[in-house]
Order: C-alpha cells, then sequence, then structure tokens
C-alpha cells in the first residue's frame, strides 16, 4: 500500500519517512547538483528538491511525489558532498571549531484535474562541531561514512561525537526536517502512523 513516491535513493531520507509510518516507493531521479553562478543556498537546494520532485511526477501513477535536497553552509559557501577522501579532510578541516547552517529543501508535488500542485519549505539547522583533530579526522574518513553526504560528515553516525551544539531540528540535518514534512504530507492528504 504506497502513498508516496520518494524522489530519493538516501537511505536516511527512507529511514526518516518509515520513522513517522509512511509507505512510499522509491523512484530516485539523476539530476544534475551543480550551483548556479550567484545562486545562494536557498535558492540551490530548493531549485533541487523541487527539479527531484516535478521528474518523478510522470511516472507516479497519480501518487504525490516528495523530493529534498540538503547542503551545508559556511561562510557564505555551499559545501556538497566531497568527491574524494582528501576533499571529504578538507571539508571537516573547514567545519572544525566551527559553526555551519543546514539547509533542507523539501518540494512535495501532485498532479490534480490536470494541474500540478507544488508547496515546498526550507528548513534551516545550526550545527557547531567541536575542534577536530587530524587523527579524527582521517579515522572518520576512512569509515567511509563520509563520502555521500553533505559536509562529508553525518551526524546520525560516527560524527555525532563531532556535533557540540545544534540549534535547531536535528532530522533536518540527518536529511528531511520531519515535522515540517509531516505537516505538507498530512495537507497533501498522506497519512503519518500508518504502522
Amino acid at each position: 500500500m504506497n502513498k508516496l513516491i520518494l524522489a530519493s535513493a538516501s537511505q536516511r531520507r527512507k529511514e526518516l519517512l518509515q520513522q513517522i509510518g509512511v509507505y512510499f516507493n522509491c523512484m530516485p531521479m539523476d539530476i544534475d547538483e551543480t550551483s548556479l553562478p550567484d545562486e545562494d543556498a536557498q535558492a540551490y537546494v530548493l531549485r533541487l528538491a523541487e527539479q527531484k520532485a516535478l521528474a518523478a511526477l510522470p511516472n507516479s501513477n497519480g501518487l504525490p511525489v516528495l523530493g529534498s535536497d540538503t547542503c551545508i553552509l559556511l561562510d557564505g559557501e555551499i559545501m556538497g558532498k566531497p568527491k574524494t577522501e582528501q576533499d571529504a579532510i578538507d571539508m571537516l578541516r573547514r567545519l572544525s571549531g566551527r559553526d555551519h547552517l543546514v539547509k533542507t529543501a523539501v518540494a512535495l508535488c501532485c498532479e490534480k484535474d490536470s494541474k500540478v500542485q507544488l508547496c515546498s519549505e526550507v528548513v534551516e539547522t545550526q550545527v557547531s562541531f567541536a575542534e577536530l583533530s587530524d587523527a579524527q579526522i582521517v579515522n572518520y574518513v576512512k569509515t567511509g561514512e563520509s563520502m555521500d553526504k553533505a559536509g562529508a560528515y553525518g551526524i546520525q553516525g560516527r560524527a555525532a561525537v563531532f556535533v557540540s551544539c545544534i540549534n535547531g531540528s536535528y532530522s533536518n540535518v540527518v536529511g528531511l526536517p520531519l515535522a515540517e514534512t509531516a505537516r505538507m504530507l498530512e495537507k497533501m492528504g498522506v497519512e503519518i502512523w500508518q504502522y
């Protein structure tokens, strides 16, 4: 009994939707995640989340589609996913002992009466990192956990020990702000807590 299409392959987003009892099917969309010139972080994640949701809509069999995207913002610069282990090490060195912002966009769309309905929202959380030693950074990157995550870390994994403080939604940092997502789903008629 599927009530939703998740336009993502993210294991974290799957687990978060399961946590609130939503039935869904995954339909990952291959979207170019390159930021545009002069595009700020808010516009960037919103554009990608909406593109993912809208790209999956034609094959959704009438089900609502959820798209999402997360980025890290440090000193006004968007940090995406690392391309190499050295890239991950460099990112974590920059985050060490600093505050940064995590922005996640959630976009939900469906088709009703031959018209596309789209709602979206961006949620922001401030995360503070402790001072990290080079050994901590290198050992963490060696676990492989960095490589598919914006900013090269997963707060729900081993990098939890790096986080000294969080101001805002924890699930937003994981990859899907649950309070906001649940409100959007309920408005579109998708039940939560189904099992």
